[in-house]
């Protein structure tokens, strides 16, 4: 009976995979009627052309005009389309993940919703993915049309940052036009404004072939953009954010604990210092020099550092995803 299971659970697995379909593209959107009746219709054009088996998700996110309504009439026409409306605006992140929750296609493609990303690109971007074996491969609109001061600048100075400090060659990390494996998609998730940082999380989950293509950048035709220098902070945050806990999310108390102990030992060092001068030198004063409340408060610090990390490990130790590790393969096991 367990080895007849076992046969079906393989069969299930065997037809999963040829029924795969080629592509989902997923589309955040927040207030863009206008752009979707012509954006729906291009994409459809390129799959019919390239003969592509396919699903279109639409994920409202939260839009006050008739998007949604414009949404559900395409959908009535063409069954490869597929819409969600959030309930409130959460952000392009929260956005992404559902769309790559939902998301059956071999190749996981992603663009905005506001006609600046070209469809014609698709094809390409898959290509890169399925025949030169990349995991990801992320736009560069390398010739922008957004204002210089509010949006270029303070992304070509993110982008600097990023590359430095992820080692990742990319020239424009937040490009919403990307291609993925199936495999990267379903192995991370994106919350806050994790968006802009898609690349680095696919880092830290073991996906090192990261590529970039050079893409076109159309001028806005419709509606207003909906970012601005605000989100240059949001971005080195999470970017900072993403380096600390892909390296020290599994073990806190190697990051706390060891700035915690070296800051105790520099402090303990002084104390032992000013005793020493205070011994040989009884004319010398103790609580009334500056180094002694100096070295006070670097040992406190230490102390509080040491206790961060050790509540950190304890919070770690009992999380769900504590053994929670990504495995690319396996060999000689029964499914």
């Amino acid at each position: 009976m367990l080895r007849l299971q076992r046969r079906i659970h393989r069969a299930l697995s065997v037809i999963n995979q040829i029924n795969l379909m080629d592509l989902s593209i997923v589309i955040p959107l927040k207030n863009e009627e206008e752009s979707l009746p012509e954006l729906c219709d291009w994409i459809m054009r390129v799959m019919q052309a390239n003969n592509f088996t396919y699903e279109v998700i639409l994920v409202d996110d939260g839009s006050t005009d008739e998007s949604w309504s414009v949404i559900e009439k395409i959908v009535s026409i063409n069954s490869n389309i597929k819409g969600i409306k959030f309930q409130r605006n959460y952000g392009k992140s929260a956005a992404l993940n559902e769309g790559f929750k939902l998301a059956k296609g071999e190749v996981v493609i992603t663009m905005d919703a506001d006609m600046q990303d070209s469809p014609d690109e698709i094809p390409e971007l898959r290509s890169m993915i399925l025949k030169e074996n990349y995991d990801m491969v992320s736009g560069w609109k390398k010739k922008r049309y957004d204002n210089k001061l509010t949006k270029n600048l303070p992304s070509k100075i993110f982008n600097a940052a990023a590359r430095r400090i992820s080692g990742i060659k990319l020239h424009d990390f937040n490009c919403g036009l990307k291609a993925y494996k199936r495999k990267v998609v379903k192995s991370i998730e994106i919350y806050g404004e994790m968006h802009r940082n898609i690349p680095v999380l696919a880092k830290y989950a073991g996906f090192r072939k990261i590529g970039e293509k050079v893409v076109e950048h159309r001028p806005r035709k419709y509606g207003v953009t909906k970012f601005g220098w605000e989100r240059f902070i949001n971005g080195f945050l999470d970017l900072a954010s993403i380096m600390f806990v892909g390296k020290y999310g599994k073990r806190p108390m190697h990051f706390f604990g060891l700035l915690g102990t070296l800051c105790f030992l520099v402090g303990f060092g002084m104390s032992i210092y000013l005793v020493i001068s205070r011994l040989m030198d009884p004319s010398t004063g103790l609580s009334n020099r500056p180094p002694f409340y100096i070295a006070l408060t670097v040992m406190i610090i230490g102390t509080q550092l040491f206790l961060a990390g050790f509540l950190g490990e304890l919070i770690a130790r009992n999380s769900p995803g504590k053994n929670f590790y990504l495995i690319e393969k396996k060999s000689g096991f029964d499914n």
